[in-house]
Order: structure tokens, then C-alpha cells, then sequence
């Protein structure tokens, strides 16, 4: 049968008031697009309706792209910022092994008695203090923490301070602040560096700072770098600044006050403001102890040292 006899055959089954509707079976007039050009479009029976189209494909890649390029610019950002840290460690370690060794005894002396001397070393009643490696070049605290386990000393309140000192307990930036009582409580471990043995003599877990029902007052911490708004340089493993987010989060969920984080420094350690290269990972101190004098890096410093 023709095209125009079956139409005809359509049209007599239809009701009368639908002949006036045109019946087409061929493909629709083409439809202009939004340029005046005009674009066919054919009817498909499996779908009755124009299924939805998918985004452009330069709109997709450009999303990708601005996605990607966000990424790219800040693994380039921290990798400048990695690099610069190293440089920086580099340079300080080259200082410190350049320093006379009388001049480096001179300076530990005096960091330490300002310390000693200090009001809120002397009236904190627990802290955490690392305990110094020469071979890392590390300002002694040796005497610092004699003065603190020593019973006979007369130049503090009669309470005993409460000392914790550090654990490594890994590779992965995993450190503990135990609990000790006396300097024999130190072993020396692999690296020939001194910490606490996980037990006391009598078997007992010591206290780990982080598991206590009672605050720290002060932490002295060691580094690489430091500058007066104070950022500090670490040795890379991320062991204090892991260390001090977990404490810093801990006290803040107790809702006790947050700790003064003082630094001990030799003056070839300390740079010109915005020197030290920091990434969002990184822990600002409040203070720095140099052998000129305390340098307060923070308004909580300023106010607690009465400045």
C-alpha cells in the first residue's frame, strides 16, 4: 500500500473532529538551534521523549581540570615549602656544629638559669620537658631536670613538680610524655638517647600525660629553628608538633587552660621573622628562651609573663 492510501485508511477510522490534524510519518521539520541553524532531530520509538543529555564534554574536562589544577598548586606549594624547610635545616645544623664548644656550655648555662628563675617555671606544678642529646646538638637540660626531681632543692614552692618526658614509639610520628619520679627511671635507647621505660621498677605502667585526669602547666621544647612570631623548626619526624595537636585538643575538650609552649634556643637557632617555613600541620609556640633573655612569641606569653 502507498504512503497516500494508508493515510487515507487512517482518516476513516479516525473521528471527524481530528481531520483537520495533519498526519506526518516522515521525519519533523528541522528545529533552528539557538545560532539560526538548523539541526534535524529524528524520532526514535524507544524513546518517546529526547533522553537527557549529558553535560558538554569541555564543560566536564574543564571542571576536572580547575579540580586538578587546585591539587597541582598545592602539592607544589608544600613541596616548595618541604624544600625550603630542609635548606633551612641544613644551614642550622652547619651553625650549630660550627659554635665553639665553650660558647655552647656558656649558652646551656644560661638558658637553663633563666629558666630556673623564671615565676611560671617556678610555680608550674606539672610539665613536660624533653630530655637533651648532645650528639643532636640540642640545648642541655640536664640540670633543669635534676632541679625538678631534686627533694632538697630550696629554690621552689614545697609541692613537688610533676615531670613527663618523652617516649618514641615508632617511625610514624609516635610520641608519649611518661611520668618519672627520678633520673634512674631514664634507659638509653637504639639511638643511644635517653627516655623512660614504659614501667617503673615495681612493674607499673607510668602515666602517660595524655591518659592523666590533671593538666600540665608547661612544656620546654626542643627544635631546629626559631623565629619571633613563633614558628618553629622541628628535625622532620613531626613527633612534637603530633605530639603537642593531640595534647593541645585534649585540653581543650577538658576545658583546661592551654599550657605555655616554651622553646629552649641557642642564638644561632634564631631567625628574622617569617624565616621559618611552616605548613598547616605546624604548632606555634609562645615563647622562646635564648641566652639573652625570654623572647614571648604570643599574647598569652605577654600576659602570663607580665610584659
Amino acid at each position: 500500500m502507498t504512503l497516500n492510501g494508508l493515510r487515507q485508511m487512517v482518516r476513516h477510522l479516525l473521528p471527524s473532529s481530528l481531520h483537520h490534524c495533519p498526519l506526518r510519518f516522515s521525519t519533523p521539520p528541522p528545529l533552528p538551534n539557538k545560532f539560526g541553524l538548523c539541526l534535524t532531530r529524528p524520532i526514535t520509538a524507544r524513546h518517546p521523549h529526547p533522553p537527557p543529555l549529558s553535560p558538554p564534554a569541555g564543560l566536564s574536562s574543564a571542571a576536572n581540570m580547575s579540580t586538578t589544577t587546585s591539587t597541582t598548586s598545592d602539592s607544589s606549594d608544600l613541596g616548595t615549602i618541604i624544600n625550603q624547610k630542609k635548606a633551612l635545616r641544613t644551614k642550622v645544623r652547619r651553625a650549630l656544629r660550627s659554635m665553639d664548644p665553650n660558647l655552647r656550655s656558656q649558652e646551656d648555662e644560661a638558658i637553663q638559669n633563666l629558666v630556673l628563675q623564671a615565676p611560671w617555671f617556678k610555680f608550674c606544678e606539672s610539665l613536660c620537658a624533653y630530655i637533651s642529646c648532645s650528639a643532636l646538638r640540642e640545648v642541655d637540660t640536664s640540670k633543669l631536670l635534676h632541679e625538678i626531681l631534686d627533694l632538697s632543692s630550696k629554690d621552689y614552692p614545697q609541692k613537688r613538680k610533676t615531670l613527663y618526658v618523652p617516649r618514641v614509639e615508632d617511625k610514624n610520628s609516635y610520641m608519649r610524655m611518661l611520668n618519672i619520679t627520678n633520673i634512674s627511671d631514664l634507659i638509653a635507647n637504639s639511638m643511644n638517647i635517653l627516655e623512660p621505660a614504659p614501667t617503673d621498677v615495681d612493674g607499673n605502667d607510668r602515666e602517660d600525660v595524655l591518659l592523666s585526669d590533671h593538666p600540665v602547666d608547661l612544656l620546654l621544647l626542643p627544635g631546629l629553628a626559631f623565629d619571633k612570631s613563633g614558628r618553629r623548626l622541628g628535625r622532620g619526624g613531626g613527633y612534637y608538633d603530633t605530639f603537642l595537636t593531640r595534647y593541645l585538643e585534649r585540653a581543650k575538650e577538658k576545658k583546661w587552660k592551654r599550657p605555655l609552649l616554651v622553646a629552649l634556643s641557642y642564638s644561632v637557632q634564631i631567625m628574622d621573622d617569617d624565616i621559618v617555613p611552616v605548613t598547616p600541620t605546624d604548632v606555634f609556640i609562645d615563647a622562646i628562651v635564648s641566652p639573652s633573655g625570654v623572647i614571648p612569641t604570643s599574647a598569652a606569653a605577654k600576659e602570663r609573663f607580665q610584659l
